[in-house]
């Protein structure tokens, strides 16, 4: 079995060969959880790939949401994009520092927001490295393009539309965070958040469908292995939730690689759920 999509991945090899593409337009993804002291721009002004812009999630969101990186309006992505010198012709590559961990919401993103042109670095910055490839420090300025939305609601769920799947099961949710986040015996990153989980909802921490060696994405037939370990059938609909919305991308990009591309993401995920008091919570 071979991926069904597989130009939603590119190798550090393809990347290495085609790096100064003026068609191809690099972004260095990465996002550290809130109880993590590290800083993403900082660490990226003092390395990154050639030719690469940041994107911050926490920036190009919806900056009236009190909820993490929410995404943006179709015009707010339209200016974040179109000010990283994107245009609807180019190429985006996406990879993060830890080998798989944001990257994966900006390709969903760019997704949501009708631009299928994206790619995810296999094995991200540690890989490209490991391979013997170079970072440098130099920031560009990019050429401002013009950057068209063509908004994809059916990729996005809600809260209510949460609300509504628990009572009816319509689309099973697949939740990415690690088993003792998702039964409640480890505690939440996030101050004021109950644990447990959505009631109905399947675990599959994202990292079980990576590479222990690499952190690259596991071969297709293994991946199916890994879903249908957990649910019954891959061919229904299914909803990914995570934390705050990022590591439920990764089992998106994975489901989409061995072909199913409808799968939507909980915007909200946990720090949304996990936070009311009227949203109904489990346990076991």
């Amino acid at each position: 079995m071979t991926y069904k999509n597989p130009n939603a991945l590119i190798s550090t090899e393809k990347l290495s060969e085609n790096i100064d593409d003026p068609n191809v337009v690099i972004l260095d993804g990465t996002y550290h959880l809130p109880n993590v002291d590290r800083n993403a721009s900082d660490e990226f002004n003092n390395g990154h790939i050639k030719g690469a812009r940041y994107f911050d999630i926490d920036k190009v969101c919806d900056s009236d949401s009190d909820l993490p990186h929410m995404l943006p309006s179709p015009d707010q992505f339209a200016e974040a994009a179109g000010s990283l010198g994107i245009s609807n012709e180019k190429h985006v590559i996406v990879y993060d520092v830890y080998g798989m961990q944001s990257a994966a919401r900006t390709w969903w993103m760019f997704r949501v927001f009708g631009h299928d042109n994206v790619s995810v670095l296999n094995g991200g910055l540690p890989k490209w490295l490991r391979d013997g490839n170079t970072l440098t420090s130099d920031i560009i300025v990019p050429t401002p393009q013009l950057f068209k939305v063509n908004y994809r609601e059916d990729l996005v769920r809600h809260l209510s539309d949460i609300f509504d799947l628990v009572e009816t099961l319509d689309e099973k949710i697949i939740d990415a965070r690690t088993s003792g986040r998702f039964f409640g015996t480890e505690p939440e990153p996030r101050p004021g958040m109950r644990s447990g989980h959505i009631p109905g909802s399947a675990n599959l921490p994202f990292g079980q469908l990576l590479s222990l060696e690499d952190k690259t994405f596991l071969p297709a037939s293994e991946i199916e292995k890994q879903f249908l370990d957990v649910i019954e059938d891959i061919d229904k609909p299914i909803v990914t939730t995570c934390g705050s919305g990022v590591t439920a991308c990764i089992l998106a990009l994975a489901l989409f690689l061995i072909g199913k591309e409808d799968v939507a993401v909980y915007d909200g995920s946990w720090s949304e759920w996990g936070s009311l008091s009227e949203t109904p919570v489990m346990n076991n």
